[in-house]
């Protein structure tokens, strides 16, 4: 059974993702707004549907997938246009919507570089892709909630390992993969923790551009923070060492 298919089923994720607050996903959403009120958006990984709930709201058209049942359960009762979908090839023909995104969804598939093409597939030229997981490769941070994230020891092979990547993408750019990690499978059920893919803003950033994308923005906060410490944050490449990977991108061709 693959890792996406542990999700298939999975009543506890239902209800994990019933109880978020709405401040987890409120910059995601709003950024993954169309700049034409009526545009179709789509929300890759939709959960219980939420943000569709908040885009169709917003007077957008609201779509969403998902590889859960029981999750699309509950989002059709936000918006039918919600629908499962096997994880791997979404169901809609090129350049579709105005706007594509998946938050917290990348570290979780089998196939992130695939995974990432897909989304800038089915976006219009011009068209917004918005692109948001935790980053696995902080070198500064507090409250770090996985392992791979945790003590001085790991920070610094972090910094070994991005400064690798970086001369990859340099270097040898057809050889650039994400790094795999096994999942930490307990109980309670804790989806973060059981993340398969070490994301991070440098590789999700070359391979949007890879696909066909402008890169417009790089930012590790992930929600509303005040903007004096948002700005602080994110005002220098030290973005790329903490926190999360919140990248905006726009199709090009």
């Amino acid at each position: 059974m693959g890792h996406q298919e542990t999700y298939r089923h999975n009543e506890a994720y239902a209800e994990f993702l019933a109880g978020w607050d709405a401040a987890f996903y409120a910059k995601y959403a709003d950024t993954l707004r169309p700049a034409r009120l009526g545009a179709r958006a789509l929300d890759v990984g939709c959960g219980v549907g939420q943000v569709v709930a908040r885009l169709v709201e917003a007077g957008f058209e609201g779509h969403g997938v998902d590889v859960s049942e029981p999750n699309i359960q509950r989002a059709q009762q936000f918006c039918p246009r919600c629908q499962l979908y096997d994880g791997k090839k979404l169901p809609f023909p090129d350049g579709h919507f105005a706007s594509v995104g998946a938050l917290n969804v990348l570290e979780h598939v089998e196939q992130p570089e695939a995974f990432i093409a897909e989304l800038v597939r089915v976006a219009e030229v011009g068209g917004r892709v918005v692109l948001s997981s935790p980053n696995f490769f902080r070198v500064f941070g507090f409250r770090d909630y996985h392992p791979r994230m945790r003590g001085l020891g790991n920070k610094w092979r972090n910094w070994q390992r991005l400064q690798e990547k970086c001369r990859g993408i340099k270097a040898t750019p057809d050889a650039v993969r994400f790094d795999r990690m096994p999942p930490i499978v307990k109980e309670p059920f804790t989806p973060d923790d059981d993340a398969i893919i070490a994301t991070n803003a440098v590789e999700m950033k070359f391979f949007l551009e890879r696909a066909g994308c402008e890169v417009e923005s790089v930012a590790c906060t992930d929600r509303y923070v005040a903007k004096p410490i948002d700005f602080c944050l994110n005002l220098t490449p030290l973005r790329y060492l903490m926190f999360n990977a919140f990248l905006v991108a726009r199709r090009v061709r």
